[in-house]
């Protein structure tokens, strides 16, 4: 039984129904409409060592070129636009996500002035709050939360947790399909969104509780 798991997961049988699931109604990207004030947060997704260096995951770079993409287009359309970078060092890489990412964002065009660093979260829960104390009370006309598919419903359900309704703009979406042997992919693919559902379901309960 458990050598048929583990082949379902691998394949895909399994993986792909749990992918669907976790992304379910994030699979397309929307564009936003911006406020006066906008407020683009990028939800941190860890980082990889290469080489002697330290460089974001595959799909943070895809939310940093997302999240450059919305700023550009923010101040094209004449609005006043921020950007915060979200991500402390829960991998213990000794070096938090939002600082990792800063270079790779400027470079793409976001204006030093218009950038900030919250570098202290650990999990989507922090996030949510450590942005909530930067943005303080006054909430800005429009915010953004920037993250990929799989991730987007726990990111919105942590902001709301706060008071905030954040419009979602999806970096990436994962695909999966089921084939006959195993894949890497597919094994990811299946810890990405057992991840996901575990850690929703982790925060209803908390929140059910009056812990969040």
């Amino acid at each position: 039984m458990t050598a048929v798991l583990v082949w379902a997961f691998g394949a895909g049988w399994l993986a792909t129904p749990l992918l669907d699931l976790a992304q379910s109604g994030y699979r397309h990207t929307v564009a936003p409409a911006f406020g006066p004030r906008t407020t683009i947060v990028l939800m941190g997704g860890g980082t990889d060592r290469r080489g002697t260096g330290l460089v974001p995951k595959s799909d943070s770079m895809q939310r940093i070129a997302a999240t450059a993409a919305l700023y550009r287009q923010c101040r094209e359309a004449g609005a006043s636009c921020k950007v915060i970078l979200s991500g402390g060092d829960p991998q213990r890489h000794g070096q938090a996500e939002a600082d990792n990412y800063a270079p790779y964002v400027l470079a793409r065009g976001v204006e030093p002035g218009d950038l900030v660093r919250e570098n202290k979260s650990l999990n989507t829960y922090q996030n949510a709050r450590n942005v909530a104390v930067i943005l303080g009370p006054a909430h800005d006309s429009r915010l953004i939360v920037v993250t990929s598919a799989y991730h987007m419903r726990r990111s919105l359900r942590a902001f709301e947790a706060f008071g905030y309704a954040p419009e979602p703009y999806v970096s990436d979406v994962r695909r999966n399909h089921a084939t006959l042997f195993p894949r890497f992919r597919s094994f990811e693919n299946s810890e990405l969104a057992a991840h996901e559902l575990v850690g929703l379901a982790r925060f209803e309960v908390y929140r059910w509780l009056h812990l969040y």
